[in-house]
């Protein structure tokens, strides 16, 4: 099995953030055409945006309280996926209720009434302290995560509250005596686990902790540097030496030598579970993915409470 360290990161190529797994919905020509006629100016102020934010509640007879604001930055992550950063300092209510990561957000582009279902990236620290969420964004064509990767600085959008109980690590609470955590994430299904690794979980505390990263192939592999990276520059201490980062190449070039298939095939192969009753996991991704890898560990003797999962 082939595993990445912290700290010896390989060279990967880099091209310049889910919740429950929802399929986007399609917009129609008509909703298109509303949102170019209707685009709103960038760099609006925060009265204008309180403005649109009243209206559009007034407008639209739905059930969630919206809050208009801009953009920060969108940036390429990978292929087909987007770094998005949100500015929610005008709303410190909704900072603040993000409290673990896991948690999500309904998020639309003004006029589209269609929202994209997000897992917050940052970890609840990043959301109090600066006022901003981050996400990471899969762009799928015909939707409003393609719509939202489309914009730019200064852009609006309409975030919903938070919603979700996020990961609950009491279940796997204290480190000291669950030593060992699995961790699985396929494609976008990152955003919540970057979120989860750098609020912090008792890495510290314990001697087995493992991330099986799937995707199609290395380009499509979000987050793969600046965050690794990252993480290396802020928790540089030799904890981060036991923590491993499995990716897992679906679709993979014939000069990759590390494991190909899915993370739960992957998994299946190396296991390496010796104290069941002391093993937690967290899971984020595919409902495939997630159904096999709980199969795999409830038959090694791993208790269902200690397989979180953020839905």
């Amino acid at each position: 099995m082939s595993t990445f360290s912290l700290f010896t990161i390989p060279t990967l190529p880099h091209h310049t953030s889910y919740a429950p797994s929802h399929t986007l919905s399609l917009l129609s020509p008509s909703s298109m055409n509303l949102l170019k006629l209707h685009h709103i100016p960038r760099r609006l102020s925060a009265v204008t945006f309180r403005r649109i934010s009243i209206s559009a509640a007034a407008v639209r007879q739905d059930t969630n309280l919206w809050s208009t604001t801009p953009l920060i930055s969108v940036s390429p992550e990978a292929e087909s996926l987007f770094h998005i950063s949100i500015d929610v300092s005008d709303y410190p209510e909704l900072a603040s209720s993000y409290t673990k990561p896991g948690q999500y957000l309904q998020l639309r582009v003004p006029n589209v009434e269609k929202p994209s279902f997000l897992a917050i990236a940052s970890p609840p620290k990043v959301a109090v302290n600066k006022g901003v969420f981050e996400f990471l964004v899969k762009s799928v064509s015909g939707s409003t995560a393609e719509l939202l990767c489309g914009l730019n600085r200064g852009d609006a959008v309409e975030l919903s509250q938070v919603m979700g109980n996020g990961f609950d690590l009491n279940q796997i609470s204290p480190a000291e005596t669950y030593q060992t955590v699995v961790i699985f994430a396929t494609g976008s299904g990152i955003s919540p686990i970057r979120s989860l690794i750098e609020a912090g979980f008792g890495a510290d505390k314990r001697s087995d902790v493992r991330l099986y990263y799937g995707a199609r192939n290395l380009k499509r592999m979000g987050y793969q540097v600046c965050w690794l990276l990252a993480a290396c520059r802020q928790f540089l201490s030799s904890l981060w030496q036991k923590y491993k980062v499995v990716p897992v190449l679906s679709q993979p070039d014939n000069a990759w030598k590390g494991e190909r298939g899915y993370v739960q095939a992957a998994f299946s192969r190396a296991k390496n579970i010796f104290t069941p009753q002391s093993t937690g996991a967290v899971l984020c991704g595919q409902k495939q993915m997630a159904e096999e890898v709980t199969s795999l560990l409830v038959a090694d003797g791993v208790s269902t409470e200690k397989i979180l999962k953020n839905f």
